[in-house]
């Protein structure tokens, strides 16, 4: 697709080249800018009629719902701060938002809110400012922001390109993100059946006494945490001082997940810090780190590739490893008996918490040291093969998110000219009703 004919230079960040026919206009030319206000979790309803909109992007950034609304009316939310900041929604009907989201209503009926929404969408890249939470644009900022204003009627050519296109690729990601899911409830289920009946299809078996479960090996030992441990070890009660040059990572509950230690915006301490922090236990290869809260459940096993200490919510498991196979016990931690220990501890909780109590109690299966060992083989084999195409799916979804991305900087900037783009759509309704 080829651009416009002629354009002009502009100083606005993002659109520094724009067709000679297209205006400029600031955010606070086109709304009124509002906020929303503080609604707290507790305020959420199960039978609540009206949602409310928040800082997150799952389920189009519903929190939830309540009884009552702030707005009824058509608008443009934004995040103001936060990881999120910047990300724009179109809102329509009654609804409410918290103090995370800026509101933008139309100040004539002529602004086009859903063009705005894929020219904001654009747009607050380039306004981010850095914030120790994440980023932030305020309602101020907001204001500030220019964008391309082309003719009403090039506005919804560019809409309708846009739904077209952006339809397209929103379709294939769900479908990569299906496939994840499915993938991801395969591996559970392989993790899950070998933790709790074995590699051995013919060994003698036993009622388990769990009625979900069944049967088990006949010579598997039902155990609790406690009695395969040397001590579980619970992290100081307050936040460690972090440092930009400090070496020692403070191990937080969002650095582990998924059976994995995440380095991806870990803190780190200084020295001072890490022999303070360390007197209770210094992490050694083969301890598991456990979360206990936000969110509990979570644990990998340590690897001694990053120098580290505990920090908040964070429990430590130094095991037997006389006994047990470490990575065993991380897999059975995350199936079988231990998984729906914690799932039961989490039922109809927000937040929640797990106390030493609760930790040293978690039930698992334990098999002969050998038989571990295999089983352990065994699952970094067929969890690698999954992972592996897990990893592929999700990199499609970012290589199809990116020409999303590029498809509205071009539409909204005019680097495309889309004014004779004709919807094969209504190419094809036409066919089927001549051919009718």
């Amino acid at each position: 697709m080829i651009g416009y004919e002629k354009y002009k230079l502009t100083h606005s960040l993002g659109f520094e080249k724009i067709p000679v026919e297209w205006d400029l206009k600031k955010v606070k030319y086109l709304f009124h800018i509002g906020r929303g206000r503080v609604i707290s979790q507790e305020e959420l309803m199960d039978n609540g009629l009206y949602p409310v909109f928040s800082s997150q992007t799952q389920n189009n950034g519903c929190l939830g719902y309540i009884n009552t609304f702030d707005f009824d009316c058509d608008q443009l939310t934004w995040t103001t701060d936060g990881a999120n900041a910047g990300t724009v929604f179109i809102r329509s009907g009654k609804h409410n938002c918290t103090n995370v989201c800026g509101t933008l209503q139309p100040i004539t009926y002529q602004t086009n809110l859903k063009f705005s929404h894929y020219a904001l969408q654009y747009a607050t890249q380039f306004h981010k400012r850095p914030d120790t939470n994440g980023a932030k644009i305020m309602n101020n900022e907001m204001a500030e922001i220019s964008f391309a204003l082309p003719a009403e009627c090039e506005q919804f050519k560019i809409i309708e390109y846009l739904d077209h296109e952006t339809a397209k690729i929103d379709s294939l990601i769900e479908k990569q993100q299906q496939l994840i899911e499915l993938l991801k409830e395969k591996r559970q289920a392989v993790i899950s059946h070998a933790v709790t009946k074995g590699l051995n299809p013919d060994v003698a078996m036993k009622d388990s006494g769990v009625e979900w479960l069944g049967q088990v090996p006949e010579h598997w030992v039902k155990i609790k945490l406690k009695f395969i441990v040397k001590s579980i070890i619970d992290a100081e009660h307050k936040t460690a001082p972090y440092f930009e040059d400090g070496e020692y990572l403070v191990c937080r509950t969002t650095n582990v997940r998924n059976g994995q230690l995440k380095l991806d915006g870990g803190k780190y301490t200084n020295q001072d810090t890490y022999n303070e922090w360390t007197q209770r236990a210094i992490p050694e290869i083969g301890d598991i780190l456990f979360t206990r809260e936000a969110p509990a459940g979570e644990a990998c096993v340590y690897d001694g590739s990053v120098p580290l200490c505990l920090g908040q919510r964070m429990v430590l498991f130094k095991l037997d490893q006389s006994k047990v196979c470490p990575d065993f016990v991380l897999y059975s931690i995350y199936s079988g008996l231990a998984d729906d220990f914690i799932k039961q501890l989490s039922q109809g909780s927000t937040v929640t918490h797990f106390n030493m109590s609760d930790i040293q109690n978690i039930p698992l299966f334990e098999p002969p040291q050998n038989e571990q060992i295999k089983i352990k083989e065994y699952l970094m084999a067929i969890t690698g093969r999954y992972d592996e195409l897990i990893s592929k799916a999700e990199s499609a979804i970012q290589l199809m998110q990116e020409r999303r991305t590029a498809l509205i900087s071009a539409a909204v900037t005019g680097k495309i000219d889309v004014r004779n783009w004709q919807n094969p759509n209504n190419n094809n309704e036409a066919k089927t009703e001549f051919s009718a």
